[in-house]
C-alpha cells in the first residue's frame, strides 16, 4: 500500500514537473490516433454498408417463386424492422390506342408501400424534372424504365394497357434498386401500385410470380433476421444481401474494408513507436531518483511497484485524454463526411474506445514496462557514477510477452491472416535491416570522423559516440515512415485503379443477340457511330449436367444456397482464343495460341470455389439437348470492374463450333448520340441493347464515396503518425540537450549548433527514409497483389520522394525538439537535465 501511496505521489510530481510530459504526449497520441481511425473507420464502414444496400433496397431481401409466410415472414416481423414486399412477372406491356398500339414482352413490378427501403427511386416527371420518386406509383398510374420507354416508343401521359388494366404513364424510371445487381434484364418495366395487380387479372393458379421481401433495420436486427430466416428458407426461397451484389461493387467494398483494417494497423505500429522511444527517455530520467531511493533502502520490489504504479496512472490518463479527443475529432470528421458524400453516417460506437484502450495499454506495458523494470536493478553507487546502468533479465521477458501481444493485435486488427502475416513479416524485416544498417552507419563514422571537420564532424560523432541511442532512434523512425509510406502506396494504387475502373470511357452498352451473319454489319454500324471496331464474343446457353460423372442439379448443394443457385441457372459459355488483360490464370495453364486437342475450359476462380471445381476436373453441360463435356485445365481471377462482357466458363477454341450461339459485345456511347439504340434496333430488330448508364452511376457513385472515405481516413491517419513520429523524435532529445548545453558554455555558436545537429538528424532521416522507402515499396507490392488483388509496379520515383521526405522529417522534428538549446541560457538547460 506505501508503494502504491509513493506511486501515486511520484505520478503527481512528475506531471507537475513536466518529467512525463513526452511519454504522455506520446501516448495520448498514439491512444487518439488509435481510437480516431477506430471511430472513423467503424462509421464508414457502417455508412458504406447502408449506402450499398440501397441497391437491394434494404438491408436483405429474400427472393421467393410463392408467396412468403411462415418462419421467414415471422422473423421480418422482428421489433427494430421495417418491410416492404413487391411481386414480379412477365406479361404482354401495350402502349398507345389500339390502333397505333406498341406491343413488348416486358417485366411488371408491383411494389407495396414503404419500397424501397434503402435508396431511391428516380424517376423523371411529366415537367421533365428528374427527382426522387418518395412513394409507390399512385392507384392507377404506372412508371416505365427510360430504356422500355425508348423501345415502346412511350411517351409520359399515354395509357399502358397491362393484363386487364389500364394505366396512366406519370414518370420514367432512371434509377432502382437492384438495377446495378441484374443489369441483363433487358425487358422494358412497368412499375404499378402493389393494391392495383389484382384488377390486372394476371393473378392466376400457375402464374409465374415473383415474390419479393425485403427488411431494413439497426445492424443487430437484421442479423437476428439473417440468423432466423437462414435455415428456414423453403425450396424456390433465397436470402440476399449485399455481399451477393455484383462482383464489381462488392470488390470496391471489400478493397475499402481492407484498406481502413490497414490504417488500423499502422496506427497501433506508429502507437508502439512513439511510446517505446518515449518510455527510454522516461526510464533514463528516473534511474538517478532509484539510485536514491536505494540508498535510502527502497527494495526493488518497492521500485517495480512505484514505476509500474505510475505507468499504469498514466497509461489511464493518456487513454482517458486520447479517447476524450478521438470523439471529438470524429464527430467532426463524420460530420464533414456526412456533407461532401451526401449521406448518413451512423453514430459512434464504443467499440472503438475499448478498442483504443486496450491498444493503448497494451504498447505502453510492451514497450514502457521493459526499461522501466530495469530500475529496480539501479545500483545504489549511480547517485557518483552515471556510468552504471541497469540491466533486467526479465525486462527482456516482458518485452517479448509485450511484443508477443503486439503482434496479437496486429494480427486482430487487420481482419485478413494474409495482411496480418504480411505487416508481421515487414515490420521484423524492416527492423532487421533497419538495426543492420544502423549499425553499419555507426561503424562507418566512426572510421570517418577523424577525416571531417567543424560543425559537421561533431554532428556525424554524436552518432557514432551514441550507438545505441541512434541505432534505437533509426529502427524506430524507419519503422514509423516505413508504415506511413506503405499506406501512401496503397492508397495511392487503390485510387489509381477505382479511377481507371469508372472512368467515363467505360462501356454503357450492352449489345446482345447478333448472329454470326450480322457481325461484319454491326462492326460496320459501330464504326460509322465513330464507337470503333468492338470485339463481339460468342454466348452459348448451357445448363450444368455433371462433374466428374455424377449428375449434377441444384438439390446437389442443398446445404450452400449461392452453389445451388448456381447450379439451377443457364450457364452462358464462351470461347477464347487468348487471355485479355483483365483476367489473370491463377492455377492450372491456359491454352494460349495452341488449339488443345481435345475441349479444355477456364473457370472464374471463386465460381469454381462454389461449385467445389478444381482443375482436372470433367464438367458435362447440357447445350440445347446435346451434351458438352470438357476438362477444366485452368482458373482465372478476373477484374469484373472493367465492365467488359467476362463469363465464368470459357472453353478452349473450336470445340463450340457445332452449338448455336449468339454474340455480345459492350460500347461507350456518348451521351449525345441519343438516337443510337433506336437506329441499331431498326436496323438489327433480332438485338437487345442494354443502357446500363444508370448501373454506372450507382457504381460510380459507391466508387466515389468509397474513394473519399479513404482519402479522409489516409489524410487523418498520415497526420496522427506525423504527430506520433515528432513525439518518438523528441523523446530522445535530452543527451543532445545536454551536449548543446555544454557546448554553449565552451562558446559555440547557434550557427555552429545548428550545423551539427543538421548533420546528425540528416544523417539518421536519411539511412531510415531510404530503408523505410525500399521497405514499403516491396511491402507494397505484396500486399497490392495478396490482400488487395490489384496488379503492382514498383514506383521507384514515389519511394525516391518518400525516402527524401523521411530525411526531411527527421531533420526537422530533431531541430524543432532542441530549439530549446538556442533559446534557453545553458545554465537552464544543464539544471534540468542534471536534476
Amino acid at each position: 500500500m506505501n508503494a502504491l501511496r509513493l506511486a501515486w505521489r511520484q505520478f503527481r510530481r512528475d506531471l507537475r514537473a513536466g518529467e512525463i510530459r513526452i511519454l504522455l504526449a506520446a501516448l495520448v497520441l498514439a491512444v487518439l490516433a488509435v481510437t480516431a481511425v477506430g471511430f472513423i473507420t467503424d462509421r464508414a464502414e457502417r455508412g458504406l454498408a447502408i449506402e450499398a444496400n440501397r441497391l437491394l433496397g434494404g438491408d436483405a431481401v429474400v427472393r421467393a417463386d410463392a408467396p412468403i409466410e411462415g418462419a421467414v415472414a415471422a422473423a421480418a416481423a422482428d421489433a427494430g424492422l421495417r418491410q416492404a414486399r413487391t411481386q414480379e412477372l412477365q406479361t404482354m406491356v401495350r402502349v398507345g390506342d389500339a390502333d397505333d398500339a406498341r406491343l413488348q414482352l416486358g417485366d411488371l413490378r408491383a411494389l407495396g408501400e414503404g419500397y424501397p427501403l434503402r435508396g431511391s427511386v428516380r424517376l423523371i416527371d411529366a415537367a421533365g424534372t428528374e427527382r426522387d420518386a418518395g412513394s409507390v406509383p399512385a392507384a392507377g398510374t404506372a412508371w416505365l424504365s427510360r430504356a422500355g420507354a425508348d423501345a415502346l416508343d412511350a411517351r409520359i401521359g399515354d395509357s399502358i394497357a397491362v393484363g386487364d388494366a389500364t394505366f396512366r404513364l406519370t414518370g420514367l424510371v432512371t434509377q432502382e434498386p437492384d438495377a446495378a445487381l441484374d443489369y441483363f434484364d433487358v425487358a422494358p418495366k412497368v412499375f404499378i401500385n402493389l393494391d392495383d395487380l389484382p384488377g390486372t387479372g394476371l393473378v392466376q393458379e400457375g402464374s409465374r410470380i415473383r415474390y419479393r421481401l425485403a427488411i431494413a433495420g439497426p445492424p443487430a436486427a437484421v442479423e437476428r433476421f439473417v440468423d432466423r430466416a437462414k435455415p428456414a428458407l423453403g425450396r424456390g426461397q433465397r436470402l440476399e444481401t449485399i455481399g451477393e451484389a455484383r462482383p464489381e461493387l462488392r470488390s470496391a467494398l471489400d478493397r475499402a474494408g481492407r484498406f481502413l483494417g490497414l490504417a488500423a494497423l499502422v496506427s497501433v505500429i506508429l502507437a508502439a513507436v512513439a511510446v517505446a522511444m518515449a518510455a527510454r527517455r522516461h526510464s533514463e530520467r528516473h534511474r538517478a531518483g532509484a539510485a536514491v531511493m536505494r540508498c535510502i533502502g527502497a527494495s526493488q520490489a518497492t521500485l517495480a511497484i512505484v514505476h509500474i504504479g505510475e505507468l499504469m496512472l498514466l497509461g489511464l490518463l493518456a487513454s482517458g485524454a486520447g479517447i476524450g479527443l478521438a470523439f471529438a475529432l470524429q464527430w467532426l470528421v463524420g460530420n464533414w463526411l456526412e456533407q461532401s458524400m451526401g449521406m448518413s453516417i451512423p453514430g459512434a460506437e464504443w467499440g472503438p474506445a475499448l478498442e483504443g484502450l486496450g491498444v493503448g495499454l497494451t504498447v505502453l506495458l510492451a514497450f514502457g514496462a521493459p526499461p522501466v523494470l530495469a530500475l529496480r536493478r539501479v545500483p545504489a553507487l549511480r547517485v557518483l557514477r552515471r556510468d552504471l546502468d541497469p540491466t533486467e533479465p526479465s525486462a527482456w521477458l516482458v518485452g517479448v510477452l509485450g511484443l508477443g501481444g503486439l503482434a496479437a493485435l496486429l494480427w486482430w486488427k487487420a481482419g485478413s491472416p494474409t495482411l496480418a502475416l504480411a505487416m508481421l513479416g515487414g515490420v521484423v524485416a524492416t527492423l532487421a535491416v533497419l538495426g543492420l544498417l544502423g549499425w553499419a552507419l555507426v561503424a562507418l563514422l566512426r572510421r570517418a570522423r577523424s577525416r571531417l571537420r567543424g560543425s559537421l564532424r561533431y554532428g556525424l560523432a554524436n552518432v557514432s559516440r551514441r550507438a545505441g541511442t541512434s541505432v534505437a532512434q533509426i529502427a524506430a523512425l524507419g519503422l514509423g515512415l516505413m508504415v506511413l509510406l506503405l499506406l501512401t502506396f496503397v492508397r495511392t494504387d487503390l485510387l489509381d485503379r477505382w479511377q481507371l475502373t469508372l472512368a467515363d470511357e467505360a462501356p454503357n452498352r450492352f449489345i446482345i443477340n447478333a448472329q454470326q451473319d450480322q457481325l461484319a454489319d454491326v462492326r460496320r454500324f459501330m464504326a460509322d457511330r465513330g464507337l470503333g471496331k468492338p470485339e463481339l464474343y460468342p454466348m452459348i446457353r448451357a445448363r450444368l449436367a455433371a462433374h466428374n460423372g455424377r449428375p449434377v442439379s441444384g438439390a446437389s448443394y442443398e446445404d450452400d444456397q449461392q452453389a445451388r443457385r448456381r447450379a439451377e441457372r443457364e450457364f452462358n459459355l464462351s470461347v477464347a482464343s487468348a487471355l485479355r488483360e483483365d483476367n489473370d490464370v491463377t492455377a492450372g495453364r491456359f491454352w494460349g495460341r495452341t488449339v488443345p486437342a481435345t475441349p479444355e475450359l477456364s473457370v472464374e476462380e471463386k465460381f469454381a470455389e462454389d461449385l467445389g471445381w478444381k482443375v482436372g476436373d470433367r464438367v458435362r453441360f447440357d447445350i440445347a439437348g446435346q451434351p458438352f463435356e470438357a476438362t477444366i485445365t485452368s482458373l482465372r481471377a478476373v477484374e469484373w470492374e472493367s465492365f467488359r462482357p467476362n463469363f465464368f466458363v470459357i472453353a478452349s477454341p473450336g470445340s463450340l463450333d457445332d452449338y448455336p450461339a449468339s454474340y455480345i459485345t459492350a460500347v461507350s456511347v456518348p451521351p449525345s448520340d441519343s438516337r443510337f439504340t433506336a437506329d441499331l434496333v431498326g436496323l438489327f430488330p433480332n438485338l437487345s441493347v442494354i443502357d446500363i448508364d444508370a448501373v454506372l452511376d450507382q457504381v460510380r457513385s459507391t466508387g466515389d464515396q468509397v474513394a473519399t472515405v479513404v482519402q479522409v481516413v489516409f489524410w487523418f491517419a498520415l497526420a496522427a503518425g506525423v504527430l506520433v513520429l515528432m513525439a518518438a523524435v523528441s523523446a530522445s532529445q535530452d543527451e543532445r540537450l545536454l551536449e548543446g548545453g555544454v557546448m554553449r558554455v565552451l562558446g559555440a555558436n547557434r550557427r555552429q549548433l545548428r550545423l551539427a545537429q543538421a548533420s546528425e538528424f540528416a544523417a539518421i532521416g536519411l539511412i531510415s527514409g531510404v530503408t523505410a522507402a525500399i521497405a514499403a515499396s516491396v511491402l507494397a507490392g505484396v500486399v497490392a497483389v495478396r490482400v488487395f488483388d490489384l496488379p503492382w509496379e514498383a514506383d521507384w520515383k514515389l519511394a525516391a520522394i518518400g525516402g527524401v521526405s523521411g530525411m526531411l522529417a527527421s531533420l526537422l522534428a530533431g531541430l524543432w525538439a532542441t530549439r530549446r538549446v538556442l533559446d534557453a541560457p545553458p545554465s537552464v538547460t544543464l539544471r534540468e537535465l542534471q536534476s
